[in-house]
């Protein structure tokens, strides 16, 4: 058994995270629950006890094993000291994702990157998750020479105000009232935003170039073209993708098909006679990811389309969090002895 302490506990990753531990019966010792001084006070049941949300201190990682950082600005804050206590941090946030110290894992990707972390293993950004499993499996059998995403995101990205945000717009909207946007620069309800995150340089956002920059990392390929548009739409849960790949070598959709359906964590979901592809509504609460509306590009000799739809809150977060401390205990790499 295994002390672990999540930090973020009372929010929606947290709370995603309590939920995929006992689903996958991750053998936790002692758990912790921390969080803001906000929050502290609470109280959460996890496999039917009742634990009451801590402050997160310093002290709050002596005799952990593991640290489930749900995201913000908290691992970068208590991470590294909590490493010093012998605690492997796993973290949500993305503070420490493009450092290259530090581990950036997809468990169905690239597993063995576990293995050389020195106390700190940094989950993707969502999207770039939801976004990996399908490319890798495309590289493996083609080789990728560049890719084109758009991204619709859901609004529980953006945390559980965003959500709180959308059924009110559209309360309101639908009463003929208005309700002004306090989370996102416009109104969300029966609207889509293309801006997610703060724009930097060539006036793409901080959310595109993580797209472009963590799945160069997690796919080992520095020099690999990408290229995002992130796109925040009014849907609760569940990101989706379009996903244009520009292969080495030529993949028919036929292939393609065995190919995405023979890679661990996808699903795949398409036969347009029957009208069956995915979407957020059905692929919610769910830790696959999963493709469909898989055709070969009509503009270049090889190319495919794919789309591409997962649960951003489990697999995009928590899920992938739960199956690298799944890895660390596999391959032997926590701190303590």
């Amino acid at each position: 058994m295994y002390n672990v302490v999540v930090v973020g506990a009372s929010g929606a990753v947290g709370r995603e995270i309590l939920k995929v531990l006992d689903e996958r019966q991750f053998p936790v010792g002692e758990l912790r629950l921390c969080a803001t001084s906000r929050s502290a006070g609470k109280q959460m049941v996890f496999r039917g006890k009742t634990i009451t949300v801590e402050e997160t201190t310093p002290d709050s990682f002596k005799g952990m094993d593991i640290a489930l950082f749900a995201g913000g600005a908290a691992s970068k804050q208590f991470g590294p000291g909590a490493v010093e206590q012998g605690c492997v941090v796993i973290d949500n946030s993305s503070n420490f994702r493009l450092d290259p110290a530090v581990p950036l894992v997809v468990p169905e990707v690239n597993p063995g990157d576990v293995r050389w972390h020195k106390g700190i293993i940094a989950n993707p950004n969502c999207s770039t998750i939801i976004m990996v499993l399908p490319l890798k499996a495309i590289a493996d059998a083609a080789g990728i020479k560049r890719v084109v995403v758009s991204t619709y995101q859901a609004v529980s990205g953006a945390g559980m105000e965003a959500m709180e945000e959308l059924t009110a717009q559209t309360r309101a909207v639908l009463d003929g009232g208005e309700y002004t946007p306090k989370v996102f620069p416009y109104p969300i309800a029966f609207n889509l935003i293309p801006h997610i995150d703060v724009f930097q340089e060539m006036d793409y956002t901080k959310e595109e170039w993580k797209m472009v920059k963590e799945t160069r990392k997690i796919l080992h390929n520095d020099h690999l073209p990408v290229t995002a548009t992130t796109v925040r739409v009014p849907v609760y849960r569940s990101h989706s993708e379009s996903v244009n790949i520009e292969t080495e070598e030529k993949l028919s959709a036929t292939r393609a098909r065995e190919v995405l359906a023979a890679f661990p964590g996808i699903v795949v979901m398409d036969d347009p006679e029957k009208k069956e592809y995915p979407m957020p509504l059905f692929c919610s609460e769910r830790d696959e990811v999963f493709v469909g509306r898989i055709r070969e590009d009509n503009s270049v000799p090889r190319g495919l389309n794919l789309w591409v739809v997962s649960d951003q809150l489990r697999k995009g977060a928590a899920t992938n969090a739960v199956q690298i401390a799944e890895l660390v205990i596999r391959y032997g790499c926590l701190l303590r002895g």
